[in-house]
């Protein structure tokens, strides 16, 4: 699936053709360039590896300085691996916003929110034991029993408990290209994605 490396700016909502208000999220797609290209030949598997986001190069390794040097450019923040582009692309060539088109369906990948450490009805929508009557005064969010008796003796692994919430990789399928706006590499797509505001995202089509 080919794609772009976008940042996440922030959210918004715009009216439709139908007068209707829609919730959207601008995105700051590319341009990214072509850091690497993997071939059946050397790899195994063909990709294109896309980065993104200038980097200053005393933050950079000088590993990655070499590596980004081959391809005639900067050091940059974020890199990832996409597949399946339909057109060939060489070492150090610019794909930017125009890879999409308004009314287009893409899949957003990134790292969700951390929430830290949440109870079970935060984290897995508990509705408390009982009610606040009859001498409970402190079991309204609690997970009520979690074991069973004297067999098995113990906590089944996979017991919806309290614990860290957030902070893992979320994929987002179908969200609708509202509007692409090239001269500011921006594209606004309908609904949510994963992620704080300045969080790389991953585009695919």
């Amino acid at each position: 699936m080919s794609g772009l490396i976008g940042k996440k700016i922030g959210m918004t909502s715009l009216f439709d053709n139908k007068g209707k208000n829609i919730p959207c999220t601008i995105i700051e797609a590319g341009p990214c360039i072509v850091t690497q290209v993997k071939t059946k030949e050397n790899n195994g598997y063909e990709s294109l590896q896309l980065s993104f986001d200038e980097n200053k190069t005393k933050l950079s390794t000088k590993p990655l300085t070499g590596h980004f040097q081959k391809a005639k450019t900067g050091p940059k923040k974020k890199s990832l691996e996409f597949k399946g582009f339909e057109k060939d692309f060489n070492l150090g060539d610019e794909i930017n916003v125009s890879l999409f088109k308004e009314g287009e369906f893409v899949d957003v990948s990134g790292i969700s929110k951390g929430k830290g450490f949440q109870g079970v009805v935060k984290r897995h929508g508990f509705r408390g034991v009982g009610q606040s009557t009859h001498g409970q005064h402190n079991r309204l969010r609690a997970p009520g029993s979690i074991g069973a008796a004297s067999y098995p003796a113990r906590v089944f692994k996979g017991m919806k408990m309290a614990g860290r919430m957030g902070g893992k990789k979320v994929k987002v399928l179908n969200l609708k290209i509202f509007k692409v706006i090239p001269e500011k590499n921006i594209i606004i797509l309908k609904g949510a994605v994963p992620g704080h505001n300045d969080s790389y995202l991953k585009i695919e089509k």
